[in-house]
């Protein structure tokens, strides 16, 4: 199959290695994995903030990169959602309906891909560790993934996954959010993070690296361990 990913801004910038352990997990699995590098941000921040009008114009941009690809998938349960589930929101009544329902259609987030649409949970990957997943917002509550990557996580050789009391509870980032609202987006990660440290795991998974981002930031000023964050990417690469 032809894979096209789409790779989140903030990953582009801040998480490359995410995007490169996806193709990994994928060529390895025998897929050809293409990336158009024209494509950008998916237009959440201003669609968050209000502002459609601006957001429509970031959003038809990738409508136009993606119209072609077999499959895209999606490095973030965030971002992913914005394709899957806001884009025929955004576009509702427009010239542009009807390309972002075949994206929304053609739209995967990465564990949802490998599970539900190549039926794969055994990618071949060995890691040693305790780890315990954190189950994002967009990902959970918009797309309804929950149970594809702990089962990914289960198959992987030497791993140990110990659910944490708050895997479903908001880890306090949502973006604009954590700028408007730092005291409560700090409170909130301070819920998660206890949450996560009760464990004794030695890693936090998620698919999503924006709410990783915001995790590993409260962990690293404030655990009296180390714990590290990893994309469910990163893991299933491992070999």
């Amino acid at each position: 199959m032809r894979v096209t990913l789409f790779i989140p801004c903030f990953i582009d910038s801040l998480y490359p290695h995410v995007g490169v352990a996806m193709v990994k997990v994928l060529e390895r699995l025998g897929h050809e994995v293409l990336y158009p590098e024209g494509q950008t941000c998916c237009g959440q921040p201003p669609f968050n903030s209000g502002y459609w009008d601006e957001a429509r114009v970031v959003a038809s941009r990738q409508l136009e990169f993606f119209k072609d690809a077999e499959v895209v998938v999606s490095a973030s349960g965030s971002c992913g959602a914005m394709f899957k589930v806001f884009y025929p929101q955004l576009f509702e009544g427009r010239p542009e309906e009807a390309a972002a329902k075949s994206l929304s259609s053609r739209c995967f987030e990465f564990s949802d891909f490998l599970v539900n649409r190549l039926n794969v949970r055994d990618v071949g990957a060995r890691f040693d560790g305790k780890v315990t997943f954190h189950d994002g917002c967009h990902g959970l509550r918009e797309l309804g993934t929950k149970q594809e990557p702990r089962e990914l996580l289960r198959a992987v050789k030497g791993l140990e996954l110990v659910e944490m009391g708050e895997n479903e509870s908001c880890c306090g980032f949502g973006g604009m959010f954590a700028v408007k609202y730092p005291e409560i987006s700090t409170a909130m990660a301070e819920v998660k993070c206890n949450s996560i440290l009760d464990t004794g795991v030695e890693y936090v998974v998620s698919n999503d690296s924006s709410c990783l981002m915001q995790i590993q930031g409260w962990l690293d000023r404030n655990s009296p361990r180390t714990v590290k964050s990893l994309h469910l990417a990163e893991v299933l690469a491992n070999q």
